[in-house]
């Protein structure tokens, strides 16, 4: 397990902090993360990139749900290729603000065997598409209001903020994790690293 600073001057990421703490949109501290994880100079919601190594990842991941166009999505359909998740809603200021970052990533990846899978546990359909049409977004997102897609989640993965971003190996091991606003850049590399593996974890 490795943790990732993402690239930015430190009063940027404490100036991310405060406005995510300000919006609400941080969880409780991570008591449950994994032990590896514990006492790592790690903070909920900061925006820091925790990476585990393919002999630490847990998974595969089981996760399906319904988009809000009604069709069904399965992580599992995407076995072999890298996944990345995100929850998110429509009234999150980070939300609103990694969404570009997002997109853009979807859009340039799209050929490469990344997919991008949203996940919203707190809006309706009607904010949810609102969004989703202002952004742009060109890939699906789970209507989640139930939680059984972010219980999912949480049985392999802690995710304690809003939002969080996921990223999951070409096994559907869960192989990195970003709480809080994820910074393109960072969110680039760590798919970027994933995409030189061939599935077991192994580098091309």
């Amino acid at each position: 397990m490795t943790a990732v600073r993402p690239s930015r001057r430190r009063v940027l990421a404490a100036l991310a902090a405060t406005v995510l703490l300000a919006a609400g949109c941080t969880g409780a501290p991570d008591d449950d993360a994994p032990a590896d994880v514990v006492d790592q100079g790690y903070q909920s919601g900061d925006g820091t990139a925790t990476v585990w190594q393919a002999a630490d990842r847990k998974g595969p991941l089981e996760l399906s749900g319904t988009d809000y166009a009604g069709a069904a999505q399965d992580v599992a359909d995407w076995r072999g290729d890298v996944v990345v998740l995100n929850t998110w809603y429509a009234a999150c200021p980070p939300c609103r603000a990694e969404a570009p970052d997002l997109v853009q990533l979807a859009q340039d990846y799209a050929d490469e065997g990344v997919h991008v899978l949203g996940i919203n546990g707190t809006d309706a359909a009607g904010a949810a598409e609102a969004f989703q049409r202002q952004f742009e977004v060109p890939y699906p997102s789970l209507e989640d209001t139930d939680g059984s897609a972010v219980a999912a989640l949480q049985g392999v993965v802690p995710v304690n903020a809003v939002p969080t971003t996921v990223l999951l190996d070409k096994d559907g091991k869960v192989a990195a994790r970003i709480l809080g606003l994820a910074e393109g850049s960072t969110l680039r590399a760590l798919v970027d690293d994933l995409l030189a593996e061939q599935p077991g974890g192994a580098a091309s």
